[in-house]
């Protein structure tokens, strides 16, 4: 019987945990931790998750703060409020949303948030610390993902993890994460240019995606009791829906569920714990300062 890594009900129970130690910090007359985000544009993913940030923070007591920048916004604009709030001793941490509009240099934004505001985990500084095992900012994402497997004790050690996709966001820090002491998987990263994809997914015993393409992963791609991740989503049109759209991931789950002894649903899987990685990140960022 296939058993669901409910995101969701993991999420409130963390929440919980954050609220009640930013109660009693706040009981003893500290301030609340204090998380912004920067967004650049109308993208409308980006709005949603940013807005979902905000819900979350007020939820665990934190204080939160939202910049909203004009689409036209230039690079020396963008970077000036990175340095403002770099040096604003009220803010224990933040997140510039991706993607930026194409004008602006990703990188060079990310470059320039001080690492010990990173919580999103995505400045050299924090990516160089996770490579070493050393105490970091572990990206919002992959973090989530162990926390899941973690969570609902989940046997990784010895474990062939197939991980599918290599952005700097999710999949290469993820594979990395693994790998290490305390979770030591044996872990193979794919790609677009892996040959034999389907060879090398049929031996995953945990199989973690994100390619970033729509039901990629099929049933004849999954050996019988694999765990499953599923990292994607996606928007597409469904006219039987009542806002026009549902929600699919990068596994096609009609086809996959069955064969897994755990599987991430979506929505409700990975994208709850993203969220609440990024507070834990937060209230770690208040409790060094």
């Amino acid at each position: 019987m296939t058993e669901l890594l409910d995101g969701k009900a993991l999420a409130l129970q963390i929440k919980d945990e954050i609220a009640n130690e930013v109660r009693q910090m706040t009981q003893e007359g500290h301030r609340a931790p204090h998380l912004a985000a920067v967004i650049v544009g109308s993208d409308g993913a980006s709005m949603t998750y940013v807005a979902n940030k905000e819900k979350s923070s007020h939820e665990v007591g934190f204080t939160s703060s939202v910049y909203r920048m004009a689409e036209s916004t230039t690079e020396k604009q963008l970077l000036e409020t990175i340095d403002f709030l770099n040096n604003d001793p009220d803010i224990d941490g933040f997140i510039v949303q991706l993607p930026l509009p194409k004008h602006i240099d990703e990188q060079k934004v990310i470059n320039a948030i001080s690492a010990e505001k990173d919580v999103d985990g995505f400045t050299p500084v924090n990516i160089g610390r996770m490579v070493l095992g050393e105490d970091c900012f572990t990206p919002a994402t992959p973090m989530g993902i162990c926390t899941l497997l973690k969570r609902y004790g989940i046997e990784t050690a010895g474990k062939h993890c197939v991980v599918i996709g290599r952005s700097n966001i999710v999949g290469t820090p993820v594979a990395n994460l693994l790998s290490r002491k305390g979770f030591d998987c044996t872990v193979t990263m794919c790609h677009s240019k892996t040959q034999n994809l389907k060879e090398l997914t049929l031996q995953a015993d945990i199989l973690v995606v994100a390619i970033g393409k729509p039901e990629f992963v099929t049933g004849d791609m999954v050996k019988p009791g694999a765990v499953v991740v599923d990292v994607g989503i996606h928007r597409v049109e469904d006219a039987t829906k009542k806002n026009g759209y549902r929600v699919i991931g990068d596994v096609k789950h009609s086809e996959v569920d069955p064969k897994c002894s755990w599987v991430t649903p979506v929505p409700g899987g990975v994208g709850p714990l993203t969220i609440v990685s990024l507070l834990q990140n937060t209230l770690k960022a208040y409790k060094r300062r």
